[in-house]
């Protein structure tokens, strides 16, 4: 079985790539179907539930893409804050005498991120605007910061928050914002930079990995650009009490640098815009959108236009996105199923769509990390790889067996779960019957975006077919 399993994922995989590479343009559609509405709320939020498809279809996808992104733009919080938020900042470690003190200290720390994780998972859970759970989601990959090296909470929280308050805002600004986040300079080493000794790290990594890309495919700039920009990072410090960002003149080199060929007594912010002027930016964060939303990689003149306007717009992140889901390659049937459900994606799909209430969001944020994406923890600066790297023979494993324990936790297969018996009910369909050919259909096309790839065995009943849905190598691609 696993053989199989790990098989048919790779040859899904596989015939997804071969799709993408070519496609026939199709226009955003005047009206749109049960399929495309349920390809845009896939795309642009989780697995939807029928009522959600529902009110889009006969939508023209402007309207539905202008109402999605509005709604994300103006979304709030449904949960009130955790606890920690808004104590005072706790006692600096320097400030404590004992190691014991200090460990304690750290713990309690982490604990506390916990209680960030579950609250920003029951919002993802809960969230009637999922498109501002997923844009924040992609920038805490993009802006990657670990709180194992960061450490406080409150530095975790108000880096959070600021990522959800500009994900659809503007690109130029969220990053001037993220290049003085107390927890990025903290995690990056850029709060100790001074003009004796530059910190090259943090301005390596604004343009490498949060402005322009790798210098070696197309960033545009140079080692030298990469040393003299650091030079304009100096004195961006933290205060150690309440860790607050702190611009230290004494610690700035104000003197004249040289990046991209532009020579000035440039600070952090000036060589930000500098960055910002480059063709490059435009095009590295189109790319990296594209490939969350679209396909898995750019394709031509569409591509190169999107970018184009992106940068017009002076960084609009609602513009850019607005242009992908409603670009020609978004809805060209051969890029459906073409890219894979990040964890979170998954495990708070199926929980919204089958509408379940845990009581506790703990377990979701553990499973979405036992299968390779812990909230506040990336892997490294990079952030996750995504895409295939989502996927090996272990973690494959693990996906399917999230899908049996939704099954196993109400007990035996002849005892079926309330959530998979209200789940057939809105579809005509009972858990002890097999359903028809025409509720088939239907059940495979609510909760796939391609045709299942096993055969179902006649016979089968309405709760075994979800449990075989879920288990088709389709359910693990958006």
């Amino acid at each position: 079985m696993k053989a199989l399993f790990v098989a048919f994922c790779r040859r899904l995989l596989a015939a997804a790539l071969f799709g993408c590479a070519c496609l026939a343009a199709q226009a955003a559609p005047q009206r749109l179907d049960q399929a495309q509405a349920r390809h845009l709320l896939l795309r642009s939020g989780f697995a939807p539930t029928q009522a959600e498809v529902d009110r889009l279809v006969g939508q023209g996808a402007v309207q539905a893409v202008d109402g999605i992104i509005a709604a994300a733009r103006t979304a709030a919080s449904r949960n009130p804050p955790p606890a920690f938020v808004d104590a005072p900042p706790p006692s600096p470690p320097r400030l404590l005498d004992t190691r014991e003190q200090r460990q304690a200290w750290r713990q309690q720390q982490l604990r506390e991120g916990q209680d960030l994780k579950a609250w920003w998972m029951s919002e993802m859970v809960a969230s009637p605007t999922p498109l501002a759970e997923r844009m924040t989601l992609f920038w805490h990959g993009h802006f990657a910061t670990s709180q194992q090296k960061v450490v406080r909470s409150q530095a975790m929280w108000r880096q959070h928050q600021l990522l959800r308050a500009q994900a659809l805002g503007n690109f130029a600004g969220l990053l001037h914002a993220v290049a003085r986040d107390p927890a990025m300079l903290a995690y990056l080493d850029g709060a100790s930079s001074r003009k004796e000794a530059p910190n090259e790290n943090f301005a390596r990594e604004v343009m490498e990995l949060f402005a322009l890309g790798e210098a070696s495919q197309g960033g545009g700039y140079s080692e030298q650009d990469v040393r003299e920009a650091a030079r304009a990072f100096t004195g961006w410090s933290v205060e150690r009490d309440d860790f607050a960002f702190r611009l230290r003149p004494a610690f700035h080199d104000g003197g004249t640098k040289t990046v991209f060929g532009r020579s000035g007594a440039f600070d952090g912010d000036a060589v930000i815009d500098l960055m910002l002027q480059q063709p490059a930016a435009a095009r590295f964060i189109t790319a990296k959108l594209w490939k969350e939303f679209v396909s898995p990689a750019p394709q031509g003149p569409e591509f190169e236009a999107i970018a184009d306007r992106f940068r017009a717009s002076g960084y609009d992140i609602s513009t850019v996105l607005h242009d992908l889901l409603l670009s020609d390659a978004f809805w060209a049937t051969e890029n459906r199923g073409a890219l894979i459900k990040s964890p979170v994606e998954l495990v708070v799909g199926a929980v919204r769509q089958f509408g379940l209430q845990p009581p506790d969001p703990l377990p979701l944020v553990r499973k979405s990390a036992q299968l390779g994406q812990n909230l506040l923890l990336p892997p490294n600066v990079k952030g996750w790889p995504g895409y295939t790297d989502w996927i090996d023979a272990t973690r494959l494993l693990e996906r399917k067996h999230f899908a049996e324990q939704l099954f196993r936790a109400a007990g035996a297969m002849q005892d079926p779960p309330p959530w998979a018996e209200r789940f057939l009910a809105g579809y005509g369909g009972h858990a002890d019957r097999e359903p028809d050919a025409a509720l088939q259909v239907r059940l495979a096309a609510a909760m796939l975006p391609l045709a299942p790839t096993q055969p179902v065995p006649a016979g089968t009943v309405g709760v075994a077919w979800l449990r075989a849905l879920m288990l088709d190598p389709a359910y693990q691609l958006k």
